[in-house]
C-alpha cells in the first residue's frame, strides 16, 4: 500500500496514537487501568468526530480484527505478533508496531499524548511521509526538564527520555493544558506551545449529592501516593471515603495489594478497585467532595468530572485553574490543612454549595466540547494553512 498524496479538498484525516485508548472505551477490555491521557484521548477524538474530521485511532485491542469500526471511529490494531529481537525488543517489535500501524492509518495530521519514545516514532514517521505531528503534553513534568527524571524511572527510562526529547523538537504544534506549561514549555525547549485545555462531557444523569462521600479515583500508585488518603481518612473518622482505582504499572503491584489491605481496616473506607471508566460515572454521582492526593498533575480528568457536576475539589496541585481572582478548587500545602478544608466542606452546605457553584461555572466557561473543539480547529487549519511549524 502507498501512502496517499495530500491534497485537502475537505476535512483533514487525524489520527490518535494511544496504546491503552480500547482499555478506556471497551467495557469488556481485560487492562484493569485508565489513563487520564487515553481518558482525555477519547474526548477530543469523539470531538473532533462529531465536527465532521475523519478519525483514527491506533491502540492495543486483543482479540479483535486488524482494522474496525467503533461507533465511527476507525480503530487500527497495534500487532506485536512479531519475534522479539534479543537486546532489541525494545525496538522490535514495541516500536516497530507503532510506524506500521501509522502507515496503514495514512493519516493527515498525527496526534500523541503523554511524554516517552512513542513521540520520536510518531516524529520520525511524520517528518519521512510529510504528515502534520501535535504532541500534546499529559502531566507538568512533559515540559520541565529538570522534572522529566519522574515520568522515566526504573529500567531503560534514561533511553525513553531522550527519544520523547528528539521527538518534541519534530513536533509541528505542541499543545499545552494550562498556562503554566505553556512556559514551561518555553523556557525547556524553546517552543511555543498553544494552550488547550481538557475537556469533558458531563452525563445526562450527573449529580452532586450533599450526603455524598468523599471520593478518591486514581490508578493506585506510587505517584498517587494513596497512602495520603487513608491518612485522612484516618483523621476525619466521622466522614465517608471512597477509593476507586485498579493496579498501576506492574512493578507497583504491591502497592495495590497494601493499600487494598490497609483501607479494609478502616471501617469509614470503601476500597472499590479497578472500574471501567464509563462505570466510574456512578461514583462521581454519590460523591460530595473530590480528593487528590497526587506528587504532580497536568490536568485531572477527574476535575472536570467533579466540577461539571458542581464538587469541589481538594489537592496538593495547582492546575491554573482561575475563576475570578481566585483559584478553582482548594490547593493545600500538607495533609494538616487538607484535613481541614476537607472537614469545612463536609460540614458547612453554604460553603460547599457556593465552592461548587464557582467550580460548575469555571467548567462551563472553559472545559465543554464545543469550547475545546473550536479551539483544536483553529489548530488543525493553521497546520493545513501553513505546512510548517510553530
Amino acid at each position: 500500500m502507498a501512502l496517499r498524496h495530500r491534497i485537502f479538498c475537505g476535512k483533514p484525516h487525524i489520527c490518535f496514537v494511544a496504546p491503552d485508548f480500547f482499555s478506556v472505551v471497551a467495557r469488556n477490555a481485560p487492562v484493569q487501568s485508565a489513563g487520564g491521557a487515553e481518558v482525555q484521548q477519547s474526548f477530543v477524538a469523539r470531538g473532533l468526530l462529531d465536527a465532521g474530521f475523519p478519525v483514527t485511532v491506533i491502540t492495543h485491542a486483543a482479540g479483535q480484527p486488524d482494522e474496525f469500526d467503533l461507533d465511527g471511529i476507525r480503530i487500527v490494531r497495534i500487532d506485536r505478533s512479531g519475534k522479539e529481537i534479543p537486546l532489541l525488543r525494545n525496538i522490535h517489535p514495541r516500536l516497530t508496531s507503532i510506524w506500521n500501524a501509522l502507515y496503514r492509518a495514512d493519516a493527515d495530521i498525527y496526534y500523541q499524548r503523554c511524554a516517552g519514545a512513542n513521540t520520536l516514532v510518531v516524529g520520525l514517521f511524520s517528518r519521512r511521509y510529510g504528515r502534520r505531528f501535535i504532541y500534546s503534553g499529559a502531566s507538568d513534568p512533559d515540559f520541565q526538564r529538570d522534572q522529566l527524571w519522574k515520568k522515566f524511572q526504573g529500567r531503560g527510562g534514561w533511553r525513553n527520555r531522550v527519544m520523547y526529547q528528539w521527538g518534541l523538537r519534530l513536533a509541528d504544534a505542541i499543545v499545552a493544558q494550562h498556562a503554566g506549561q505553556v512556559d514551561a514549555c518555553r523556557r525547556w525547549y524553546w517552543r511555543e506551545a498553544m494552550e488547550i485545555p481538557n475537556c469533558y462531557t458531563l452525563p445526562p444523569d450527573a449529580v452532586a449529592t450533599r450526603e455524598g462521600v468523599v471520593l478518591w479515583v486514581s490508578s493506585v500508585k506510587s505517584l498517587k501516593r494513596p497512602e495520603l488518603f487513608l491518612d485522612l481518612a484516618r483523621a476525619l473518622p466521622h466522614l465517608r471515603f471512597r477509593m476507586v482505582g485498579g493496579v498501576g504499572p506492574e512493578k507497583e503491584a504491591d502497592v495495590f495489594m497494601r493499600i487494598r489491605q490497609a483501607a479494609a481496616k478502616l471501617p469509614n473506607v470503601e476500597f472499590v478497585g479497578f472500574v471501567p471508566f464509563p462505570e466510574v460515572e456512578a461514583h462521581f454521582n454519590d460523591a460530595r467532595l473530590f480528593v487528590n492526593t497526587s506528587e504532580y498533575e497536568g490536568f485531572p480528568n477527574t476535575f472536570l468530572q467533579s466540577w461539571a457536576r458542581g464538587i469541589p475539589t481538594v489537592s496538593f496541585v495547582d492546575c491554573g485553574a482561575r475563576e475570578g481572582d481566585r483559584q478553582v478548587g482548594y490547593v493545600c500545602g500538607d495533609l494538616a490543612e487538607m484535613k481541614k478544608v476537607v472537614s469545612r466542606l463536609c460540614e458547612d452546605d453554604a460553603v460547599w454549595a457556593q465552592e461548587g457553584a464557582r467550580a460548575r461555572q469555571h467548567f462551563l466557561a472553559h472545559h465543554t466540547v464545543d469550547i475545546v473543539m473550536a479551539r483544536y480547529g483553529r489548530l488543525i487549519g493553521q497546520l493545513v494553512g501553513s505546512g510548517g511549524r510553530d
